[in-house]
């Protein structure tokens, strides 16, 4: 399987350039994918560095190179420390993540991510866990799936969208999207169709995968593992994960609180960026790609 027709990276020599390659570094790919920026990073690296992809899909499985440089790991990014201690690395020169859903898991229909397709609304990164999309529509009590929706999808009517499908599940369990959108149908704005869709399939998304948590626990190790000078890079696709990156690097925490030096008033934070402003794609890449439309590229350097 050709690594284009599984995932087409984004903003790919922006966010490799930012890395900073030295030759003979250790560096991190926390979103392996078709391995698009992993090859990129191999091409840049010399014979004694070292490239760890993760990826917690499976499928992913079939796009790993045949380079004794490079090591899959196919679990979440949210253990990357465990996993470097199990390889024999305390610390890494680059980390780089590029968040989200991978086109792979978008364009196959029976992974239940897209609303383009009736499949069973599945939307597990990784198919190892229990938890789906179905299983919360279907059990979850209808204020903690309004929470949900306002919370991880910002939706606008949340509360009558959660007492929609406590209802209707009552007389049939939700399987399919073809059944949910029928139930959803009333609440879709119109001329938003596509837009509100996404917003509830994102929230869905975020909830089945703990997207959020795994990138806060995510941001806290690569704090924790990269060398002084090391670089993080960070592509996201929507506000929320946005918010926690940059949280993160303003602040050292989700929360973006800062704390002060009580004495001299100077701020702890571990990061300083690279780029002042954050760079997004051209628009031919998103012609190319309309999948990086949403993309934002952060780069910071780690405090020596």
């Amino acid at each position: 399987m050709e690594s284009a027709e599984y995932h087409i990276p984004v903003l790919l020599k922006e966010s490799v350039d930012g890395l900073d390659i030295q030759p003979d570094g250790v560096y991190l790919d926390l979103t392996f994918g078709g391995g698009g920026h992993s090859r990129e990073i191999l091409r840049r690296l010399g014979t004694d560095g070292c490239l760890l992809g993760f990826d917690q899909d499976e499928d992913a499985l079939a796009n790993v190179p045949e380079d004794d440089r490079f090591i899959f790991v196919n679990h979440n990014f949210r253990y990357l420390r465990n996993f470097m201690r199990y390889y024999g690395y305390e610390q890494v020169d680059g980390i780089l993540a590029d968040l989200g859903v991978s086109s792979h898991e978008f364009d196959e229909a029976d992974r239940g991510f897209s609303f383009r397709f009736d499949a069973e609304l599945d939307m597990r990164m990784n198919r190892r866990t229990d938890l789906t999309a179905a299983m919360v529509l279907n059990t979850y009590e209808e204020e903690r799936l309004a929470l949900l929706f306002r919370n991880y999808g910002e939706v606008e009517n949340a509360r009558r969208l959660a007492a929609l499908i406590a209802g209707a599940r009552k007389k049939q369990a939700i399987r399919t999207s073809e059944e949910f959108y029928r139930i959803v149908q009333p609440c879709i704005p119109k001329l938003k169709e596509k837009k509100y869709l996404a917003k509830i399939y994102q929230a869905l998304r975020i909830e089945v995968n703990e997207e959020l948590e795994a990138l806060k626990e995510m941001m806290q190790q690569a704090m924790e593992v990269l060398k002084p000078g090391g670089r993080l890079v960070v592509i996201t696709y929507h506000s929320l994960e946005d918010r926690i990156v940059k949280n993160f690097l303003k602040a050292g925490n989700a929360d973006g609180k800062v704390e002060k030096d009580l004495l001299f008033g100077h701020i702890y934070h571990n990061f300083e960026s690279v780029n002042q402003k954050v760079i997004v794609p051209s628009e031919e890449e998103i012609q190319r790609n309309p999948r990086a439309r949403s993309a934002k590229l952060r780069i910071a350097r780690k405090k020596d």
